[in-house]
């Protein structure tokens, strides 16, 4: 099988991994007592790319341990708030706890970890309480566990927003928007206090007719049973074993071909600025590599059941997406103010996709929907880096901070909600 066959070459290649690591470590440890000629600076840099240009299976680490609020600079610890067997609802926990809006972070469940929106926590900890659904790689999960498909996936969201409570805030990027947008409007339609008070969508399927990239095109006109082929089994070494998922290393592999010309100059790069000794430049691309190829294998149900309700079905912009049997109607939402956000070269979620979500939610008055177009920039760049920091996150955070107000004008004080 594919995945046996993956698995065998990876645990024949980890030597040479570990070789590479070990040499780029202590290359970094002795740097300035090597030579500094040209020929140990390209030796250097070729250890240091080999050790990046590697796949792993474990999630890397946050390495979010503090936060400046004003002047001061105050430590953050990761703290599981609430687990599953397939996530686990994560708080960034500052050692002093100003009273900042609740926010909860959907990370997609699309072949990385968590981890890949470390910027995004970064960037929004300061202002924010902030939570991030921290999803489990499925070859890591029991059997016993059972299945986890697209219902599951909702389920948890509506489930995490009902712990956090009122007055929480929703941030969902990419995939997640879907679902994100199907547990609100099931929260709205059940008169859920823990409806969140703002809703951010951000580079999201939400209606992929809207101007198709080739990939949904792709998607319509092949048949669900291709990428039901693509489905394998864990190897039996792993705890999951025999669980059906979709590999990490195919979603990797997948993602990389859709922008190859780009990873490929970004991965020479960095070895350029290793030869030039620009660490600052390279430690940017390191970073970003480090939880770019730590891949997690995805439930083959959850896996299955996206490409065919988002990509193929278009269920939720034509009103058919199912819920638990429950039908999923965005008119339901009345009281949760909506923010879309799009990449002018977005090769992965097309300009329009997102913003579609006005349309559906259209029980919102018009001064409760916001939509910005970021130029300039494709789908990373509208979550993590220097645009995101400077021009996109400040439009997140003043939606976030006028539902504050608005609801504070509105009602009087209710009780802040609070978890577990």
């Amino acid at each position: 099988m594919m995945y046996q066959a993956y698995q065998a070459y990876a645990d024949m290649v980890v030597p040479l991994q570990a070789a590479a690591c070990a040499a780029a470590a202590s290359s970094a440890a002795w740097q300035g007592l090597l030579p500094t000629n040209s020929l140990a600076r390209e030796f250097r840099a070729i250890q240091a790319w080999l050790a990046l240009a590697r796949l792993t299976h474990q999630r890397p680490s946050f390495g979010i341990d503090a936060v400046q609020l004003d002047r001061q600079v105050v430590a953050v610890s990761g703290e599981v708030v609430h687990r599953t067997p397939f996530c686990s609802l994560l708080h960034f926990r500052k050692d002093i706890q100003p009273t900042q809006p609740r926010v909860l972070l959907v990370a997609p469940l699309a072949g990385h970890f968590a981890t890949l929106l470390r910027g995004t926590v970064a960037t929004m900890l300061a202002e924010h309480d902030v939570y991030i659904t921290d999803w489990h790689n499925a070859r890591d999960v029991p059997l016993a566990d059972g299945p986890f498909g697209f219902d599951d996936f909702v389920g948890h969201l509506v489930r995490f927003l009902e712990l956090l409570g009122p007055g929480t805030h929703v941030v969902a990027i990419c995939q997640p928007t879907v679902a994100t947008l199907a547990a609100v409007a099931l929260m709205a339609d059940d008169g859920s206090p823990a409806q969140p008070r703002s809703m951010t969508l951000i580079a999201g399927p939400n209606d992929t007719r809207v101007n198709p990239t080739r990939v949904d095109q792709w998607a319509v006109r092949t048949p669900l049973e291709w990428f039901d082929d693509l489905i394998d089994l864990v190897p039996m070494r792993f705890p999951g074993a025999m669980r059906r998922v979709y590999p990490g290393f195919l979603q990797l592999v997948a993602f990389m071909s859709m922008d190859l010309r780009r990873h490929v100059s970004a991965l020479t790069d960095f070895y350029n600025y290793q030869v030039q000794g620009d660490t600052g430049k390279a430690q940017v691309i390191r970073a970003f590599y480090a939880n770019y190829f730590a891949t997690m294998d995805l439930p083959a149900e959850f896996y299955l059941d996206t490409v065919s309700r988002v990509f193929q079905q278009h269920a939720l912009p034509l009103g058919n997406l199912l819920i638990a049997g429950r039908r999923v109607d965005p008119r339901s939402i009345g009281h949760t103010a909506l923010l879309t956000i799009e990449g002018e070269k977005d090769d992965i979620c097309a300009v329009g996709q997102t913003e579609a979500a006005h349309e559906m939610c259209s029980s919102l008055p018009p001064y409760m929907k916001t939509h910005y177009m970021q130029t300039g920039v494709g789908h990373y760049g509208v979550f993590a880096g220097r645009r995101w920091e400077t021009q996109i996150y400040p439009i997140v955070r003043e939606v976030i901070h006028d539902s504050e107000l608005r609801r504070a004008s509105v009602h009087a004080p209710e009780e802040r909600g609070m978890v577990c």
